[in-house]
């Protein structure tokens, strides 16, 4: 495909879509019915979809039955972690291989021209941006979504934690999956505004922004202070009415779902003239511009609080606006302590 046709680049090889970023429909005043229905098929498919799928073979065929879950025991723990690890590798390596190891479209629709690969950098360990990110993706992150996970189901199974049947609660409980996404959205964007915050960022966060040119590896590139409370997203189902499978699926948006942001690539190439659009855009400009876009659109709370960024030049230009009136700001202070 020609990637042309959709963007355009720069000197660097760094591609930009043509569309702005649109608000999420449902946010947009007056209301239009029409919208929404439109926007609803790309909500849904492709990723809700597949972590509704994931969700639905882990609870089939990796979930003990509930007497099991009962005990705490390393048989199921420990098999559960292997299967975790084993399942976010080969998703996270599917991306990773065919887009960035094999290369099958190249650097067209890649936001930034360049691969991690071709830059070595001291601060990740060994100098490599893949191997840093993956061991972290596991020995971190895979180890607090497995212990939250361990935690919560251990909690229904005991009757800790209220398990509804959809059966004796159908619609409260589809009111809960119909917000499984929002939940996780606004979970993520509370998270992380608070981990831009310093010491937080220091101790914590910079891990992550360590990949300013990310990929599938760099999804669940986190330091076990932020993996922990990223998980966490599962502790609303405390209290919320629920049952443990809508808890998985809550955390397979976190666990899988976290690619979304990371793929890179502005669509993904199948076929000769076929795509789709990964709705990677809004979370690539955050690991580029650092202080925009700490969600990714579902809910309106970047544009509340003025760190939109749509990824038009127009919206560089409002950016670059606000830090220089940030560190003038910043400077007035330090003259004001300095006399």
């Amino acid at each position: 495909m020609d990637d042309k046709l959709f963007g355009t680049r720069n000197k660097r090889g760094d591609f930009r879509p043509n569309i702005a970023l649109q608000p999420t429909p449902l946010w947009i005043r007056p209301f239009n019915w029409k919208k929404v229905l439109q926007w609803i098929p790309s909500y849904l498919f492709p990723w809700n979809f597949l972590w509704l799928l994931s969700a639905v073979i882990y609870w089939e065929l990796v979930i003990p039955e509930k007497e099991v879950m009962q005990t705490l025991s390393w048989d199921w723990v420990v098999t559960l972690f292997l299967v975790n690890s084993i399942a976010i590798t080969a998703w996270f390596g599917i991306f990773e291989w065919y887009l960035y190891h094999k290369k099958n479209q190249e650097n067209r629709f890649k936001y930034n021209g360049q691969f991690p690969a071709e830059k070595p950098l001291d601060y990740f360990w060994f100098n490599s941006q893949n191997i840093d990110n993956y061991l972290r993706v596991i020995f971190s992150s895979v180890v607090a979504w497995t212990l939250i996970e361990v935690l919560m189901l251990w909690g229904f199974a005991n009757g800790n934690i209220p398990w509804l049947s959809f059966a004796d609660s159908p619609w409260q409980l589809a009111l809960v999956f119909l917000a499984v996404p929002f939940i996780q959205e606004a979970h993520f964007y509370c998270i992380h505004r608070l981990l831009h915050f310093e010491p937080l960022y220091k101790w914590f966060h910079s891990i992550h922004h360590n990949s300013i040119n990310p990929s599938p590896w760099s999804s669940l590139s986190m330091h076990p202070g932020e993996s922990l409370p990223y998980f966490g997203v599962a502790l609303w189902h405390l209290l919320l009415p629920s049952n443990p499978f809508l808890m998985l699926y809550q955390l397979h948006q976190a666990s899988f779902g976290a690619i979304v942001g990371h793929i890179g690539f502005d669509q993904i190439e199948f076929g000769n003239e076929k795509s789709i659009k990964t709705h990677a855009y809004p979370h690539y400009l955050h690991h580029k511009y650092f202080e925009v876009n700490y969600s990714d659109g579902l809910l309106p709370f970047d544009r509340l609080f003025g760190t939109w960024h749509d990824g038009t030049k127009e919206g560089d230009r409002k950016m670059q606006e606000l830090f220089k009136q940030r560190m003038a700001l910043n400077n007035q202070n330090v003259s004001k302590g300095m006399e």
